[in-house]
């Protein structure tokens, strides 16, 4: 049993060790995918780049923090006869919400979404992100090609998903002007 979280854990944090390290290609890849639908170049910036680096730095370690406590939640409940019986399902959720959340937020940063803005609405689109997140989840299981297509398909997803979704970021912003 002891093997058995270490491992969930494990496979868990290597995830988000492979999202800080490959943040700077992730956030590269969603930007050249919108270029692609809008028919247009973004002009490359280096200290954009070293932005968007720490951005998805802070965040992923944020949320590996919290879907780590969310896990050993879950692990001391899972010790409540009838309510073990859903954790496995509830934690998998969570760790699909909080990959899927890593993939969108390239694309709310890249729309000027602070990360507390893109916190609120990615919470409001938390389907959106649990989707997002399964498929990314799901990929790892086919061995080399799904590890290492999965971030890519992941963060290419979340670029066309979002893409549609702009006037949202407009509204949240005059929202979010409005509330202060």
């Amino acid at each position: 049993m002891l093997k058995l979280i270490l491992g969930f854990f494990y496979f868990s944090l290597f995830k988000y060790i492979f999202l800080i390290l490959g943040s700077p290609v992730f956030a590269y890849l969603s930007e050249k995918t919108e270029a692609i639908i809008e028919g247009k170049d973004f002009p490359f910036s280096f200290s954009q780049l070293l932005k968007d680096i720490a951005r998805g730095v802070k965040l992923a370690i944020r949320n590996s923090i919290w879907q780590t406590l969310y896990a050993i939640t879950l692990l001391i409940l899972s010790l409540i006869p009838v309510v073990g019986w859903i954790t496995p399902v509830i934690a998998f959720s969570i760790e699909c919400y909080y990959y899927g959340f890593s993939m969108l937020d390239y694309s709310c940063e890249r729309n000027k979404l602070s990360p507390s803005e893109s916190i609120a609405f990615i919470g409001r689109h938390k389907g959106l992100a649990v989707g997002n997140g399964m498929v990314f989840y799901l990929m790892h299981f086919i061995p080399v090609i799904g590890w290492v297509l999965a971030p890519a398909y992941a963060v290419i997803a979340a670029t066309i998903s979002l893409y549609h979704q702009k006037e949202n970021f407009q509204a949240l912003r005059i929202q979010d002007r409005d509330a202060k």
